[in-house]
């Protein structure tokens, strides 16, 4: 019997053989290279809307910036004469020398619609920015703290219903136009919608079972809030920056239609656009509208575009 079993083994050896096993082996892991930033980027790059609106707001943002470097340009303030007459260069249509033509006064427009860009888009940034970061901390006091809910609450509902025309027509009038009149102007109530939202989305994650263990160990507050909640609205809180920029540009054009924006002498895409209503039924002189309310309608486009599918490339949903 024994010998049968041992020819029948023999035979196995030239199909088998045992396998060799090392103990350091056993230690090692498994590593994954996933990166949350890469995967929403590699999303993001898949939209060929969003990376057209932004290689085009990229370009525009760009050349605003170096505008003023470039050989023969013209100031946005300075009056041109004619050399022949001496007078001013007044409703000059777009040519070789002006090609964006002059306005009323002879200023050329090509400089002033770039330098109002310059303007607006430090107003839209400089808004987007605070609203973004203290409505984002309010909403997380506001719904991570169970004892500042009643007092930020009542703050809201206050601020929140009054008009936010009202608060920009009334900051605006009292105030000395400027520019930073302008800014805090629309960062007075702008941040509420930021924190509200926020506040929302933090009450519905901020008892889950990940929290509630992290403070059983012993997790400060400000680790459980910036490691385990803040993460969950990357995706809410991009899309609000992307959004609120043209909201504060659009806003800014709004106080200079009714005559409360910034002063005349400081180019704004409010101010151009202002200055060329006045003369649209003019089918001569519409150019002075056409050109910066295609600048503006193309930066508005293109943070709405972006932050919306950027938005949709950081969902977490979306990384399979």
């Amino acid at each position: 019997m024994h010998s049968k079993i041992g020819k029948v083994t023999d035979g196995m050896d030239e199909f088998f053989k045992f396998s060799t096993q090392k103990r350091d082996s056993a230690e090692k892991v498994a590593y994954s290279n996933y990166s949350y930033w890469r995967s929403t980027w590699r999303m993001f790059c898949k939209n060929r809307a969003a990376m057209f609106f932004m290689s085009l707001l990229l370009v525009i943002l760009a050349f605003t910036l170096i505008q003023p470097f470039l050989p023969n340009q013209k100031g946005p303030t300075t009056i041109n004469l004619n050399e022949e007459t001496g007078r001013q260069d007044r409703n000059v249509p777009p040519n070789n020398e002006y090609w964006f033509g002059t306005n009323s006064i002879g200023q050329d427009l090509w400089a002033r619609v770039w330098s109002g860009t310059r303007t607006s888009l430090v107003i839209g940034f400089s808004v987007g920015l605070f609203n973004v970061v203290f409505g984002m901390f309010i909403g997380t006091l506001w719904g991570y703290v169970r004892k500042a809910d009643a007092i930020i609450t009542e703050i809201y509902n206050v601020l929140h219903n009054i008009p936010n025309t009202i608060i920009l027509v009334l900051v605006a009038y009292v105030l000395r136009p400027a520019l930073s009149t302008m800014i805090f102007a629309m960062c007075i109530t702008g941040w509420l919608s930021m924190a509200r939202f926020i506040r929302n989305q933090i009450i519905i994650i901020r008892d889950r079972e990940f929290n509630l263990a992290s403070r059983c160990l012993g997790t400060p507050v400000y680790r459980v809030v910036s490691k385990n909640l803040l993460p969950h609205l990357v995706s809410v809180i991009v899309m609000q920056v992307a959004l609120s920029i043209p909201i504060a540009i659009g806003n800014e054009v709004f106080l200079t239609y009714i005559g409360l924006g910034l002063p005349i002498a400081m180019p704004s895409l409010g101010n151009l656009i202002n200055e060329g209503r006045s003369v649209m039924m003019s089918a001569a002189a519409r150019y002075q509208l056409v050109f910066p309310a295609i600048v503006l309608s193309v930066v508005t486009i293109s943070f709405y575009v972006i932050g919306n599918a950027f938005a949709d490339a950081a969902d977490p949903r979306t990384h399979l």
